[in-house]
């Protein structure tokens, strides 16, 4: 065996060696195949929809029936009052609202043209545009089989279109908010996930363990200077999103800057919990980056929308911090919703912020131990 030979012998047995280089070779692969496999859709599966029935009719009762047989949508229910439909699509929970007019059968049979009303929420304009293409297509097919039932050739049904939040489509309004949730978690769980290995890695942790210090304190010590500058990179963000990029901002300044600082301790506390169970900071790093990474790009709703995910990547993205901050952020900025339309995401956000302290303080007794 040669010199050359015998190195690149030695080369393979040393990464065989190194479990965690085979894991980044062989399983980061295979998992970032299946994110992007079964998380980049652009179809609409099972979009939440309500009915605002003027009419009452069968033939609106059939139309009904028809869009919610369909695997595009769900009807969820009926509501009776239009000024209800905003509300509906501020508290996160409905896609779109058909609005059909008073005397919808009759005037098919007089051959005149009622119209259905399809409002969207436009905050997602890409989602939007496809709820409507496909609620379109469901009306224009169902007038196929009234005309082919005898109806009148000269009748038929307007599908009018209405986009709230964003009825001009501008993509930015989309990326923007999610970039501040996106930018946030890895700047934030980057920075600090590598501070206390940092620590260990100099010799210097072994002092601070047998410190005055208590366990909370060395956390609050590490994470106190990354929780100011994430706090000034909200304002920088916020500062760019309205004045270089002019997205609108509807809501709450304070609102949103409080719910931006719960997040930021979100991110900066599972930072620590990573920088205290890992031993060296390309562990660190390999975790933050690698796992999440694209977890909070694909899985956060940032760019699909998690309605048209399999059921699995619905669960896993539950636990995904940023995609709770995501539904905050967008609702605040383009929709001008109060604390009472978020409540449960922010307890998400406040629940995972204890989580990752108590782990992270638990992790800190048992290496003092």
């Amino acid at each position: 065996m040669d010199a050359f030979t015998g190195f690149v012998v030695k080369e393979f047995k040393q990464i065989y060696r190194d479990k965690r280089t085979l894991l980044v070779l062989f399983g980061m692969p295979v998992i970032q195949m299946l994110l992007f496999g079964f998380a980049i859709r652009n179809e609409v599966e099972n979009a939440n929809v309500m009915v605002l029935d003027a009419s009452q009719d069968q033939v609106t009762h059939e139309l009904i029936n028809k869009i919610d047989a369909s695997n595009y949508f769900t009807v969820k229910g009926e509501i009776q009052d239009y000024d209800k439909v905003e509300g509906l699509f501020q508290q996160g929970e409905i896609d779109e609202v058909l609005v059909f007019e008073a005397d919808f059968a009759r005037k098919l049979q007089r051959g005149e043209r009622p119209s259905v009303n399809v409002i969207t929420d436009a905050s997602n304009p890409n989602l939007a545009q496809l709820i409507q293409q496909y609620s379109s297509a469901i009306i224009v097919d169902f007038q196929q089989e009234l005309a082919d039932e005898g109806q009148p050739q000269k009748s038929g049904i307007i599908t009018n279109t209405n986009m709230l939040f964003n009825p001009q489509l501008e993509s930015v309004n989309l990326f923007v908010p999610g970039l501040i949730a996106v930018i946030l978690m890895l700047i934030s769980t980057l920075m600090t996930s590598i501070s206390i290995t940092r620590e260990k890695e100099m010799g210097n942790m072994e002092i601070l363990l047998v410190s005055p210090l208590r366990p909370l304190q060395i956390i609050i010590g590490k994470v106190l200077p990354y929780l100011v500058l994430a706090f000034v990179n909200v304002l920088t963000i916020l500062a760019l999103a309205h004045w270089v990029f002019e997205v609108p901002f509807r809501g709450s300044y304070s609102l949103f800057l409080a719910e931006s600082l719960l997040f930021i301790f979100t991110a900066l506390a599972l930072g620590v919990f990573i920088s205290a169970r890992a031993d060296d900071q390309q562990t660190a790093m390999m975790v933050s980056l690698a796992g999440l990474l694209l977890p909070t790009v694909l899985l956060s709703g940032f760019i699909f929308p998690i309605s048209s995910m399999p059921v699995f990547l619905q669960v896993i993205s539950n636990i995904i911090p940023a995609r709770w901050f995501l539904v905050i952020v967008r609702s605040i900025m383009l929709k001008d919703v109060g604390l009472l339309m978020i409540w449960k995401e922010t307890a998400i956000l406040g629940g995972m912020t204890l989580l990752f302290i108590v782990l992270s303080i638990k992790s800190f007794k048992e290496r003092l131990e």
